[in-house]
């Protein structure tokens, strides 16, 4: 019996020519990546600023004013350069007519990041107001938008103020959902900023922010381990490197072009760690060096400029160039050339970072010797496990260089127990989220070798799952999310996995990839409405709308909130809280502290810090 199939009808009507910015509106992801509500540092929100900022970046390094203003009230945002400002008669088209834009002409932008005519109009598209002033020889033109729309054009008015742009905007609630800037993540873009373009003072919310010495200024505010040499910065034209090594394990890079932060690095990231070990390799002329050992502990950065970069995705956080410009050459040959002749130079002159560069990776050599029949036989073991076991409940996306919106979408949940894996399992999003399950308590990883990583069952698969044995450049997964319960066996597993990943995995949470995943401590409800309560304060909040025939719910675990309840929880709007470091959270001392042998001392500071919550007690 043949199976009646409607075909859906298609005619003119069925195609459409979206006009002006609809298109930007209609498909967001398009032009920032993901929405997201405020809580990651890559969430869409952020990009928007980023667009414009880089707009008064490029007018920096054309050398056009050299301070930038930004403010942050409630979900407004304005940025003031004090550039050229933008030519006043085709203002209104630059920032609301795709692939319009001054860009195009490398006559007036060299070496921009801004190439290709959207960030603006992006912005503009996807905020609710937004209001565009250009400051040009006494003179100030103005124009209002509403998601998009040109509301009101004024006409020239005289001013005092210096020439410049003036944009500020509210991301759309409509798009955007419920979203919260959070400052510490713009205070981090900021930096990042100032320390590709010395000279340049920004002030966000009246705090200044410059950077004098570049890229020494970013290692050094950034370590959080102690470095074993002081750090070597050396730069030239349209490139600019800093490196030291510590004691951490695996390599550490912060990469850029043009002012642009490529979290994911590309070709630039990828040829410096080449040309930095075949150099180190050449000048202590020792062909049997590894390259794995020579890098073991490397923090470094890397800034270039080039020509009509282009980046693998609207949000240009990983670079796809080859070449640094139209008649230049290979980025790799120019990073090559520039690398074996500056490092090789500043070694012969100081010998004593020579040497101290050498003990390191003779250290790490002897340690990867020691342990290589054991991580033969667990590479053996973790490959021979399927990616469908009990262990890991992999995402259906196969991500790759292509794709990387879809990587940003990814994640893992690292949880503990059938039941809770089981409840995660049942409502995750199959296709970007994935589940790894633990059986019972990690190891406590702290004063270990990264032998351990490899003679134990669970962190050997569980780097296997990541895929970060060889760095962070293999990652599957954009988020690392520790899904443990509230309680103090809970905390106890959550505290162990952070061991880890500080002790042999600094950058995952140096790169913000790590995240603990609050769930509801109650359940308040009655016949018509249900409350999840995070907090105590919320629970308190939903029995006054519940009235007096409210029933509470406390989960005690993961395992007790059923799979229908759980796809609340792990959605859109999960809340998750970053795992950060800061300079003064220096590891090895913290480690010591509250994972070593120093049980009195930490015995008495639970007793000093110790909180006792009324609530629990019968």
């Amino acid at each position: 019996m043949e199976e009646n199939i409607t075909i859906p009808v298609y005619t003119e009507e069925n195609i459409q020519t979206l006009e002006g910015l609809e298109h930007v509106r209609l498909r967001p992801g398009m032009y920032i990546g993901k929405l997201g509500d405020g809580s990651s540092a890559d969430d869409g929100i952020y990009v928007l600023l980023k667009e414009i900022i880089d707009n008064s970046i490029d007018e920096f390094r054309m050398k056009c004013g050299n301070r930038i203003d930004i403010n942050l009230q409630e979900n407004t945002l304005s940025v003031r350069d004090f550039g050229r400002g933008i030519p006043q008669g085709k203002m209104v088209e630059a920032v609301s007519v795709m692939n319009t834009g001054g860009k195009y002409d490398s006559k007036a932008f060299k070496k921009s990041v801004g190439l290709n005519g959207v960030g603006a109009k992006a912005v503009n598209a996807l905020s609710s107001d937004f209001t565009v002033k250009s400051f040009r020889d006494g003179k100030v033109k103005t124009a209002d938008f509403q998601k998009g729309k040109l509301i009101k054009e004024y006409d020239l008015e005289k001013t005092s103020e210096a020439n410049g742009t003036y944009i500020s905007f509210t991301p759309d609630i409509t798009i955007f959902g419920t979203y919260t800037f959070r400052e510490e993540f713009i205070e981090t873009m900021l930096r990042n900023y100032s320390y590709l373009n010395t000279g340049l003072t920004i002030v966000f919310n009246g705090k200044k922010i410059v950077s004098r010495n570049g890229l020494l200024d970013l290692l050094n505010e950034n370590s959080t381990s102690e470095n074993l040499y002081p750090i070597v910065h050396l730069k030239s034209d349209d490139i600019e490197i800093a490196f030291t090594h510590t004691n951490q394990y695996g390599e550490e890079y912060y990469s850029f072009v043009n002012g642009q932060h490529t979290t994911q690095g590309g070709t630039h990231q990828s040829a410096f760690r080449e040309a930095f070990g075949r150099t180190i390799k050449e000048y202590f002329n020792k062909n049997s060096m590894e390259l794995s050992d020579i890098r073991n502990g490397l923090v470094a950065a890397i800034s270039l400029a080039v020509e009509e970069p282009v980046f693998e995705s609207q949000t240009k956080i990983k670079l796809g160039s080859k070449d640094m410009g139209k008649y230049g050459p290979t980025i790799a040959k120019f990073i090559n050339d520039f690398v074996k002749t500056e490092v090789d130079n500043f070694l012969h002159k100081d010998l004593e970072t020579a040497d101290i560069m050498l003990k390191k990776i003779q250290e790490s050599e002897k340690e990867r010797k020691a342990i290589a029949g054991v991580t033969k036989l667990a590479r053996e073991r973790a490959k021979k496990v399927s990616f469908n076991n009990k262990k890991l409940r992999d995402c259906r996306i196969h991500f790759n260089d292509s794709k990387s919106n879809q990587k940003l979408e990814s994640s893992i949940f690292i949880t503990e127990g059938d039941s809770a894996s089981g409840s995660i399992t049942k409502s995750r999003d199959v296709n970007t989220q994935a589940v790894f399950s633990l059986r019972g308590k990690p190891l406590n990883s702290y004063g270990y070798t990264k032998k351990v990583v490899y003679e134990n069952e669970e962190f050997n698969l569980l780097q296997a799952a990541l895929n970060i044995e060889d760095g962070l450049e293999g990652l599957r997964y954009n988020k690392i999310i520790i899904a443990t319960d509230a309680d103090v066996d809970g905390m106890h597993i959550r505290l162990l996995l952070l061991t880890f990943f500080l002790q042999f995995f600094p950058e995952l949470i140096k790169k913000g990839h790590v995240y603990i995943l609050q769930t509801p401590l109650f359940r308040v409800r009655n016949k018509k409405e249900t409350f999840y309560c995070y907090t105590e304060e919320e629970r308190q909040q939903a029995l006054k709308k519940v009235g007096a025939n409210g029933e509470i719910t406390r989960f005690k675990g993961l395992g007790e909130i059923s799979p229908e309840e759980f796809v609340h929880f792990i959605g859109k709007d999960m809340r998750l809280d970053r795992v950060t470091l800061r300079k003064e959270d220096a590891v090895s001392e913290l480690l010591s502290f509250y994972m070593g042998n120093n049980t009195p001392e930490r015995q008495d500071f639970i007793v000093d810090n110790l909180i006792i919550d009324t609530n629990d007690i019968e």
